[in-house]
């Protein structure tokens, strides 16, 4: 409902406005005195979308209440009314961040266009503060969820980082552990919560595309930037800037966003204006970035300035005790999705689920559960439709809901130590920890570019998965000289 609060001592143009508004559908109280809009802004916690404030009244400066409604974290949209005002006092309103000073006698015109600007406004801001309180109730520390050891440690961390004002913050872990969530987690239950959070995945864009995409562009700063385009670092002003596979980020733009966060500004791309920014980064990777920086393949300086606090995500292997509390979580998204009505995770299905080693984490897991529950005719969720074993792990959802007689299978067996073996139908890895994953992922990959004459979308097509992920691994494993261009 539109709210709007007149603070006026002049009885006939206080009531004359007041009848103004309501006639335009308008809740309007009134407030003759400061003493009484004081009780009802700041004791009753009062917060009209509009503010119509007279500035000299009998009992105080409007500025003055103004200064402490902003102290008390009142975010209205304030217009100051007054029959004589120096320019220090319209300075100071606007500093404290008043929408405008209308002299008296009112031009109603005028009047009209400043209350649908502050209309605008406050929507625009009731929209922020709308986002920020479901976020805060979505991403909590407690969305991270858990009881085992790993998952209690996770939380408390997230507990701590969220009443203290870091500014650049690591994620470390495997791919599917839940970063994305963190991320959020950190910005919607942190100070920045009403700040804009930003994300981009650096391993998603092109190289030659990502300066623009974070730091903006000029008109013709190169050959198709017709206009000016804000990038994402400057959308992110006053919140959070997520930069998710940052160990994927060409190391000459590596050099570029140091500079940006140590100087908190930057240029745009064929820009001279520089661009001051209040960011808070968070960056992620699966990559020991320590170990890349120490090979060269990664900016110390950047890893020490973006690694202020590091957090490190456990794999879903590492807490498979958290698989039910997890699982019975999920039965609500998606029994709300698909219409079901599954709320049984019976004892078989629960050993299936924590006896496999879950190559994709809690991403493969939602997908796996989203799947069964779909497919569900009762209350209990199927095994049948799980599409895992232990004798089957194909490391990505996507895979798993082919049939297990797919002419590419890929299964785990004792095999000698550091060796995988393979057939024309299949491939077997060993399970006795001298392949790491990385090993094996690498394995699968170049097993199916070979299968496929290092035919890309061929390989893409049996794998199931798409161009841009199996294009992104083959540069992690330094395969881009195998396959067709």
């Amino acid at each position: 409902m539109r709210t709007i609060t007149i603070i006026e001592d002049e009885k006939l143009l206080g009531s004359e406005l007041k009848r103004r508004f309501e006639r335009e559908g308008w809740s309007v109280t009134l407030s003759p005195t400061l003493a009484d809009a004081r009780r009802l802004i700041l004791e009753l916690d009062f917060s009209p979308s509009i503010v119509l404030s007279d500035m000299n009244l009998p009992d105080g400066n409007g500025l003055d209440f103004l200064e402490d409604v902003r102290a008390h974290g009142g975010r209205s949209e304030w217009i100051f009314l007054s029959g004589y005002g120096s320019r220090q006092d319209i300075a100071r309103a606007a500093k404290l961040g008043a929408l405008d000073f209308l002299a008296k006698p009112l031009d109603y015109h005028k009047l009209d266009l400043t209350i649908a600007t502050a209309t605008r406004g406050a929507r625009a801001r009731q929209r922020i503060t709308d986002t920020a309180r479901t976020g805060a109730q979505k991403y909590s520390p407690d969305s991270f969820i858990g009881d085992s050891p790993a998952a209690t440690q996770v939380r408390t961390m997230l507990a701590q980082l969220a009443t203290v004002p870091v500014t650049s913050i690591l994620l470390g872990g495997e791919t599917g552990t839940g970063k994305g969530l963190v991320a959020k987690i950190l910005h919607y239950s942190g100070k920045r919560a009403e700040g804009p959070f930003i994300d981009l995945n650096c391993a998603a864009i092109p190289r030659d595309m990502l300066e623009s995409e974070l730091f903006g562009h000029e008109p013709g700063a190169f050959t198709g930037a017709k206009g000016r385009h804000r990038g994402l670092m400057e959308q992110a002003d006053g919140g959070t800037l997520f930069l998710d596979e940052i160990g994927e980020m060409d190391i000459g733009l590596q050099s570029k966003l140091l500079k940006a966060i140590e100087e908190q500004s930057f240029r745009r791309v064929g820009g001279e204006e520089k661009i001051s920014v209040d960011i808070q980064l968070i960056a992620a990777s699966n990559r020991n970035l320590r170990a890349a920086s120490e090979q060269g393949d990664f900016r110390l300086d950047l890893y020490h300035r973006i690694s202020v606090f590091e957090l490190r995500l456990p794999s879903l292997r590492e807490r498979s005790s958290d698989i039910a509390d997890i699982v019975t979580t999920l039965f609500g998204e998606f029994n709300a999705r698909s219409g079901k009505q599954v709320h049984i995770l019976p004892t078989h299905v629960l050993q299936t689920l924590q006896s496999y080693s879950w190559p994709g984490n809690v991403r493969e897991l939602r997908n796996v559960i989203e799947r069964s529950v779909m497919l569900a005719t009762g209350p209990e969720l199927p095994h049948e439709w799980l599409g895992i074993s232990p004798e089957i792990n194909t490391g990505s959802a996507s895979a798993n809901t082919r049939s297990t007689a797919a002419p590419s299978a890929i299964s785990a067996q004792p095999v000698p130590s550091g060796t995988a073996s393979q057939d024309q139908s299949g491939l077997t890895l060993p399970l006795d920890g001298s392949m790491t994953l990385d090993d094996m992922e690498e394995c699968i990959i170049r097993t199916m570019l070979e299968r496929h004459n290092y035919n890309v979308m061929a390989a893409v097509r049996a794998l199931g998965t798409t161009r841009e992920t199996l294009r992104y691994r083959i540069r992690k494993y330094g395969l881009e000289d195998l396959v067709t261009p």
